[in-house]
């Protein structure tokens, strides 16, 4: 495929997912992913997807340190609905690394692996989206300020015109390398920024542990 060589330097992540490890489908069900594994499930780029896919790497990271995460044992949690703003999306790329799922995921084999209720929208939390582990409760906290690596002005004039089919091959050309510019700086140059994504501990709630 011919994919931007940034793709490849971005962060990745692996995981144990002990439904894969189960049926076979990976050798002690290890998983490694990158951000291209995030746009093919999208089908495309962006600084949402971008975005998403950090927050997930770097939420793990926080949750499990120097082990590897468990997919199917860890719980994500969004503010908005799913048909707000960026939600969709966003939820998608955490159950591609997480495994959680709402009612239409995976049912399970004999009660277990079930991936059903690990996917929650419109909750009380301060951030954009939180993380639980299910095996020891530990929670963190995701805040996002996308404003922190702005886009080139020059970006919104040629979206525009590419939507009303104003745009040439050159400008089309100039848009894509100027969007992708900001993925690739988000992803790259500010992958570990607090200032793009803070991470904070997320206690469970008194009376519930």
């Amino acid at each position: 495929m011919n994919l931007p060589n940034f793709f490849l330097a971005a962060p990745r992540i692996t995981v144990r997912d002990p439904l894969s490890a189960f049926l076979g489908a990976a050798d002690g069900g290890v998983l490694e992913y990158g951000y291209a594994d995030a746009v093919k499930l999208a089908g495309h780029s962006c600084p949402t997807v971008a975005a998403a896919y950090l927050i997930c790497v770097r939420a793990l990271r926080r949750l499990y340190g120097r082990a590897m995460p468990v997919r199917g044992e860890i719980s994500v949690h969004l503010r908005e609905q799913p048909d707000e703003g960026v939600a969709g999306v966003m939820a998608g790329i955490a159950t591609l690394l997480t495994g959680a799922a709402g009612e239409t995921g995976f049912k399970g084999i004999g009660g277990r692996f079930d991936r059903r209720g690990l996917l929650t929208f419109g909750e009380d939390i301060r951030g954009i989206m939180a993380f639980r582990r299910r095996d020891n409760g530990a929670g963190v906290q995701a805040f996002l300020d996308t404003g922190v690596v702005p886009g080139d002005p020059a970006a919104n004039d040629l979206l525009r015109r590419q939507i009303a089919g104003a745009a040439d091959a050159t400008e089309a050309v100039r848009f894509r390398t100027l969007w992708q510019d900001r993925v690739r700086r988000m992803l790259i140059d500010h992958a570990d920024d607090d200032r793009l994504i803070r991470l904070e501990d997320w206690p469970i709630p008194e009376g519930k542990a």
